[in-house]
This record gives C-alpha cells, structure tokens and sequence, in this order.
C-alpha cells in the first residue's frame, strides 16, 4: 500500500509506502541546505523514493539530478514521484550499491553530492520489518567510511558534499572525511531551544583545506510545539537553509569569558 503526500506546502507530492521508509523532517532539510545554482549536476546517493531530490529541483530551477538507488522497490516509488511532480527531463535514476559504485557514474562529475546515510550502526538496534525501512536506517549495505568515499570521489574539485547524520556518530563521519573535505560547515538541528541536538547537516568542498566552522544551528520547535518562523519557512515553504549565511559561534577574548572568577 502507498500514500500520496503533499511537502512543501503541498508544492511537492510524493508517492511513498505507508508502511516503510517514508520521508521525513530531515530529507526536506538536506535539499533545503544544498547551494545549488541553475546549471549545476547533483547526485544524491541512496535517493529512496525522491523526496530531497524533489524537493531541491522544485527549489531550484535549471538543475539536473542524478539519483543512486539499491532498492527496487525504492527506484520504483522515485520514478512515479518524478512523473508526479513532471521533472522526467532533469532525471536519471541508477539502481546500484554506493560500495560497487555504477560505470554509468563518472567520478568527479557533480557540483554537489548529498546524502542521508543509514543512522544506525549495523548490530545496535532491532532491525525494522520492512526491508526498505531496515536497509534505510541500518547501514548493513554500507559502512560510514562506504558513504564518504562514494560521496567524495563523485563531487568535482571544490563541489559540495553534504551529509545529514546523527549527532552521537558525528566522530565517525568527521574522521572519513578529514584530508578529503575542507571548508567544513556544522550546523546542528535543535529539536527545541536549550536542548541537545540529535541530528547535524554537514556540508564541505572536495579538495580544499579550510577548517570546521560550528553553526549557530536551527531550534526546529517552539514551546507551543509548532515550528519555528525559521523552520516553517524551509519545511513549508520550500525556502533554502543557507549554510553561508549563518555565522559560525564566536568566543570572546576578554578575560570574563576566558572565565576568570576572581
């Protein structure tokens, strides 16, 4: 069974399981923090049933995409999603695992290469009773280090890659990415103001040494449980999470802050 459901304010509709993977809270924000421009070639690895990839082409016209897909399943739903939302001239869609990576793929190809890696270590939870759903969450087709070189050797030199992760595995993504990846933006997604994040959006340029800057972030809720101004914005309206604009943290150099109690 499946479901047709509206995102982006109902600007995008996607076909999707009603049981299953189904796209969520944080397939919307990868698309949305991807700085792609009229012209540019995007890859998203591991495309499920289209909803980042979508949601990015609807955002920004005159791009072309690329989605790699394992499951049949999945490359089924994003097909029907793409004539859903009438983008069938900005597609290609390629069955293929991220570890035997497709001869269809050229490395070195795209502007930008995003993806949102299975969260949970293969082993460390009860696996799902949907296979899309178990291989979606559980990275048993692919380890961190997996992920990161298909992503890295996919994007041009200076390109973008962006991954969106759990913030408790972050250490794991930075180490695969260090030497590879420069320029590094961290932006940590609060489920509310004053509380721990659980998920990040990291995003870096292939091949350049600039250091991590850690964003201020984005508080997702308020304490009515509505979103925020800032996150209806992009989760409804479909505007763009600029990682660029937002300013990383700053420390002060004053001895007040270096914290002094005397």
């Amino acid at each position: 069974m499946h479901t047709i459901d509206g995102f982006l304010g109902g600007r995008v509709r996607l076909t999707q399981p009603s049981k299953g993977y189904r796209v969520s809270m944080d397939t919307i924000l990868l698309a949305a923090s991807i700085p792609a421009q009229a012209g540019d070639k995007i890859l998203e690895a591991g495309i499920g049933s289209g909803g980042a990839a979508i949601c990015l082409a609807h955002r920004v016209s005159g791009t072309t995409l690329t989605g790699l897909e394992l499951q049949d399943e999945m490359i089924d739903c994003v097909k029907k999603n793409i004539k859903l939302n009438d983008m069938d001239q900005r597609f290609e869609i390629i069955n293929g695992d991220i570890m035997v990576p497709p001869p269809e793929l050229k490395m070195g190809s795209f502007d930008h290469v995003m993806a949102n890696p299975p969260y949970i270590a293969d082993g460390k939870a009860i696996k799902s009773t949907s296979e899309s759903k178990g291989l979606s969450h559980m990275d048993q087709s692919g380890t961190v280090k997996g992920w990161v070189n298909f992503c890295v050797s996919m994007a041009r030199y200076k390109g973008t890659v962006t991954f969106i992760y759990r913030a408790d595995r972050l250490d794991e993504l930075l180490s695969r990415l260090h030497g590879k990846v420069g320029d590094l933006k961290l932006c940590p997604l609060w489920p509310h103001q004053d509380e721990s994040a659980k998920l990040v959006l990291l995003q870096g340029r292939k091949g350049v040494s600039g250091g991590m800057s850690i964003l201020p972030g984005l508080v997702l809720h308020d304490d009515n449980e509505g979103y925020t101004e800032r996150a209806e914005a992009i989760l409804r309206d479909g505007k763009e999470l600029d990682l660029g604009t937002i300013k990383p943290m700053k420390s002060s150099s004053s001895s007040k802050s270096r914290g002094n109690i005397a």
